[in-house]
């Protein structure tokens, strides 16, 4: 079996930084185990269009950022966890509205365990996706909102691997 070349910043078409970061103050609570976090070490592209998500890992922070516009939209910094594991140990999000409209400090917490979980592992993520759904219902308070709509427009559509 051929092992899968890691994303870098380098192959993708466009990456820009994050221009006004801001830490977060709700992480994901999740432990990755070892093998999650060396699938997350290899990162995403996305192949089309309906893909909104482009992650790649360097040293121990996974940067997500926008498929279409390259744009950085968080930073998570990993940490080993004794006995086996990894979680966020910090994370920034981008401030500037006209990259980024950002809502709760919930939301960006959901979105980023969404993305590495959903389409990085490529895992259901059915209470994370419920979570986003219930969040944007609340926060805009369009109650009338399909769930597949608001999962398309937040998350986008994963490939298969």
């Amino acid at each position: 079996m051929i092992e899968p070349s890691p994303v870098t910043r380098s192959s993708l078409r466009q990456v820009f930084p994050i221009v006004a970061p801001m830490p977060m103050a709700e992480l994901p609570t999740r432990m990755w185990s070892d093998e999650q976090w060396e699938r997350i070490k290899l990162g995403y592209e996305a192949r089309d269009m309906d893909e909104k998500w482009n992650v790649f890992v360097e040293d121990q922070v996974a940067f997500l950022h926008r498929s279409w516009t390259g744009n950085g939209v968080f930073e998570a910094s990993f940490a080993p966890v004794g006995g086996g594991g990894w979680r966020i140990s910090a994370a920034t999000v981008e401030s500037d509205p006209s990259r980024y409209r950002r809502s709760s400090e919930r939301y960006d917490r959901v979105m980023v365990e969404l993305v590495l979980s959903a389409i990085v592992l490529g895992e259901p993520a059915l209470a994370l996706r419920a979570e986003l759904v219930a969040l944007t219902s609340q926060e805009s308070g369009r109650t009338d909102l399909p769930a597949g709509v608001i999962e398309h427009s937040a998350l986008g559509l994963r490939s298969a691997p």
